[in-house]
């Protein structure tokens, strides 16, 4: 017998008091009075258990955004694209202008029975990564093969910014050779300049250090002397060790799930170029990484300086970026990698300027008045920059 059953017919049959059964049975007396009205209105009803939902949530998310948040998954997923709570956060705010959080997106598939469980799947957190400081220090090649609708084999060839996962160069062949691999490159480096270095496997159109016989060893391929001519730094990944170049890997994994979508499948390579550039400006402009904190890969190859050879000269870096002066009286600004905080003074506190920058040389103005806040040359080897510093201070050598 549940405790409401005892309680109603203490008050009811036996005639006792509010008050006294409150006290035997150690329960509230308005809850007694609030369950012996429900009982003399409902009867036996009045013992059945009752929903706790609130009568009203006003921060429930309306059903028209589930809906929408529903319709952006099939529609990512069905495009071959990314379709997890992250990317459908991004994707509401560019072309909806809503805000939603990630874990109310997730909340709202997992409702739905659009979460698929995978307990054996290996955490990210356990993963060890690396990742180049700044664009073009380290670029990563590698091609990877395809089946056309006809049959035909095909090789699809791609370059990849290490630091800004920007495609470089997506380029279908019927057989990926030396003279191939060659030609990719020097398209890159005309449109994206030289490279620090070229992250690759060993297969035999990018090195012949393993090449058996006579002095196959000691001779360099095309894309090796290539690479040498310019003192771009070749670097190879251990044989039998594809996680060095896992972010080529992967990227193959995203190419070949988006072609698998397509309504279309080409029969020739030319029917696949097309599509190959259609995936390369959309991957490098549209589609936000989880690993650049949902920016797109342009938006983080375009951020920070390119990174040369080490016998070439970085130019200057030539910018104007907007920011805000924190409640501290200091705006941030990073160079060459490295993050640097400068005073500007708690009196100019929340206000909007802009940092106009030509290499170490920077003026701080008011952003409305554009009145000057500071002028200094930046000292790379230090975090602080502190405000009293001399405009003429001697330039640090680099």
């Amino acid at each position: 017998m549940s405790k409401a059953r005892l309680v109603i017919t203490a008050v009811v049959v036996e005639g006792r008091s509010q008050s006294e059964v409150s006290r035997a049975y150690g329960v509230s007396q308005p809850w007694i009075s609030r369950l012996v009205a429900r009982y003399r209105l409902e009867g036996e009803a009045a013992f059945e258990p009752r929903s706790r939902r609130p009568r009203s949530s006003p921060s429930v998310t309306p059903a028209e955004v589930q809906e929408l948040v529903l319709r952006l998954r099939k529609q990512l997923t069905e495009q071959g694209l990314d379709a997890g709570a992250h990317t459908i956060r991004w994707h509401l705010g560019q072309d909806h202008q809503l805000r939603l959080s990630a874990a109310t997106v997730w909340r709202i598939l997992s409702r739905h029975g659009q979460i698929v469980p995978e307990p054996r799947k290996r955490p990210r957190s356990s993963y060890l990564r690396f990742q180049a400081e700044l664009p073009n220090q380290m670029w990563q090649t590698d091609f990877t093969h395809y089946n056309l609708a006809g049959g035909r084999h095909v090789e699809i060839l791609n370059f990849l910014d290490d630091h800004s996962r920007y495609l470089l160069a997506c380029v279908a062949f019927p057989r990926v050779t030396g003279a191939a691999v060659v030609e990719v490159y020097r398209a890159a480096v005309t449109h994206h300049g030289l490279p620090a270095s070229v992250l690759s496997d060993n297969g035999m159109v990018f090195t012949t250090r393993f090449a058996g016989g006579g002095n196959g060893r000691n001779a360099r391929n095309g894309f090796e002397t290539e690479l040498a001519a310019h003192n771009v730094r070749q670097k190879n990944s251990s044989p039998n060790h594809p996680q060095t170049c896992g972010k080529i890997e992967r990227f193959h994994q995203t190419l070949k799930r988006w072609l698998r979508a397509q309504p279309h499948p080409p029969i020739t390579i030319t029917e696949l170029q097309p599509l190959l550039d259609q995936f390369r400006d959309y991957y490098n402009t549209r589609r936000p990484h989880r690993s650049l904190e949902r920016r797109t890969p342009a938006a983080a190859y375009a951020a920070r300086p390119k990174a040369t050879p080490a016998n070439i000269p970085t130019p200057p870096d030539a910018r104007i970026r907007h920011d805000r002066v924190d409640h501290t009286g200091v705006v941030t600004l990073r160079y060459h990698g490295r993050l640097h905080h400068i005073g500007i003074g708690r009196t100019h506190a929340r206000t909007h300027v802009l940092l106009l920058i030509h290499d170490r040389d920077i003026r701080i103005i008011n952003a409305t008045t554009g009145a000057l806040l500071r002028e200094l040359v930046l000292d790379p080897t230090r975090d602080y920059q502190p405000h009293n510093t001399p405009r003429t201070a001697k330039r640090p050598n680099p």
